[in-house]
């Protein structure tokens, strides 16, 4: 894999990523250290997702796989004013790949399911218990499974987008590379099947989180690191992206977003988001949300709302 350059000025003694010690690269990969709390976003998306499911039709613990972190929430979309069904987004959750899970990440769903959406929340292995390949699997699995059974969901399986938000946009990601996959592990080949992605706040190239402590429960080594990492393996064409992320992060996560959307330009449809007032946590509650820019955004990709803008080819 070839890193960027970074002059010998700047190269401090113990330098593990691009002039960085041990102990920043590890601040960079932490997005928490830009927030007051973590724990204040954990119990509001916990309590915002209990709510989601209290007051919205849900079909909670849907199997697609064999792993038991296989299941998804589904929540039916309502028929809009035109002919046809809803389109569908499908949600992958963030916690640097080892934390959090379905039952805390529905909060997404209201505004979209008001907006005339259906929504899926997806479950999937943790690190350490789970690798990064069967994760990455595991997503195409439960996209492929939702597009067999869309015709009983009441979704258009036209209309499937994929969200992920940190982590999840790195699964998101990692489901637009066209295959082909070993099954079980690898999950079936779904890129051709997404009709667009929502990736927020993720992370591309994983090298430096190769390097930092997320990997103490990742492991992985050089090939699985540039394996995993979507940004090196992207196809020539695509379908349309909204590449988005707060204004209050890190200059790694900064980047990483910067370099993908680089990447993105003259394969597909880019429209790039940077919510100036979020953060890496909040930064998910927009969406579906009209009159925020990425909700606005969204939508648009959706066929639900405005256009979309800032769009670059």
């Amino acid at each position: 894999m070839t890193r960027e350059a970074v002059s010998t000025e700047t190269v401090s003694a113990g330098a593990v990523y691009r002039g960085m010690d041990q102990a920043t690269l590890d601040r960079q990969y932490s997005p928490s250290s830009r927030v007051p709390s973590l724990a204040a976003y954990l119990a509001l998306y916990e309590r915002r997702s209990a709510a989601a499911r209290r007051d919205h039709p849900v079909r909670a613990g849907l199997r697609y796989g064999p792993h038991p972190a296989e299941l998804l929430d589904y929540f039916p979309g309502r028929p809009g004013p035109g002919p046809g069904r809803p389109p569908l987004l499908v949600f992958v959750h963030g916690g640097n790949w080892q934390a959090l899970g379905r039952a805390e990440s529905a909060f997404p769903a209201p505004p979209l399911l008001r907006a005339g959406a259906a929504v899926a929340v997806v479950g999937y292995g943790l690190a350490p218990g789970t690798g990064l390949d069967a994760m990455a699997g595991m997503v195409r699995r439960a996209v492929g499974r939702l597009l067999d059974r869309a015709e009983e969901l009441g979704f258009a399986s036209d209309r499937l987008y994929l969200c992920g938000t940190s982590a999840g946009a790195h699964l998101a990601a990692m489901a637009l590379l066209p295959g082909p996959y070993a099954e079980p592990a690898g999950g079936p080949d779904v890129s051709g099947r997404i009709a667009g992605a929502v990736l927020l706040s993720g992370m591309y190239d994983l090298e430096p989180v190769r390097l930092s402590y997320v990997n103490e429960a990742l492991r992985l080594d050089e090939p699985a690191a540039l394996r995993n990492s979507p940004l090196h393996r992207l196809p020539e064409r695509l379908p349309p992206v909204v590449m988005a992320r707060g204004g209050n992060e890190t200059e790694e996560y900064v980047r990483q977003h910067e370099r993908m959307v680089a990447a993105l330009r003259g394969r597909t449809e880019v429209a790039e988001v940077v919510a100036e007032r979020h953060d890496h946590f909040d930064l998910p509650g927009d969406l579906g949300v009209r009159g925020t820019e990425l909700g606005d955004t969204v939508l648009g990709l959706l066929g639900l709302g405005p256009e979309r803008g800032g769009t670059t080819g």
